[in-house]
């Protein structure tokens, strides 16, 4: 791959394409964050243009898929649900308080509707503010957090 990334003084991604050409403000954008997250890559102009297509992350030199990484964790947040610890209602609204790879945390679900199945035992949950949690492996869960999301799926 002829490209080169780096960062410039305001910690923004630079990307300097095969012709020589500068492009300032590159984002990473993942074709399939959730189903396929390592593969599937563009980079695209701080106007929304694709400048580059990566197939596999792996296929970027060390330095330049951590500085990817590092962009990529500082836009992505989706918090992933290890454990329901309580659920105020079986009905909705009804406020979740749950344990995440980042915390624990509480949040509004507003319907049903907002919890989505995504492949086999992955399920994305969208709270009443727009964020966005998931749970990687419905069947690792605990039986009390099964069993309390059952009455909702």
């Amino acid at each position: 791959m002829s490209l080169q990334l780096q960062r410039n003084a305001f910690g923004r991604l630079v990307l300097t394409d095969a012709d020589g050409t500068v492009h300032e403000g590159v984002v990473p954008v993942r074709a399939f964050p959730i189903g396929a997250p390592d593969e599937g890559l563009s980079l695209v102009s701080a106007a929304g243009r694709e400048l580059a297509w990566v197939d596999r992350l792996a296929d970027l030199p060390p330095a330049q898929r951590t500085l990817v990484e590092e962009e990529l964790a500082a836009r992505e947040f989706v918090p992933e649900i290890r454990r329901l610890v309580s659920v105020s209602s079986f009905s909705t609204p009804s406020t979740w308080t749950v344990d995440t790879d980042r915390g624990a945390t509480r949040f509004v679900l507003k319907g049903e509707e907002d919890i989505r199945r995504i492949g086999h035992g992955t399920l994305l949950i969208a709270d009443s503010q727009g964020l966005q949690f998931r749970v990687a492996d419905l069947l690792a869960l605990d039986r009390h957090s099964k069993r309390l999301l059952e009455r909702f799926l």
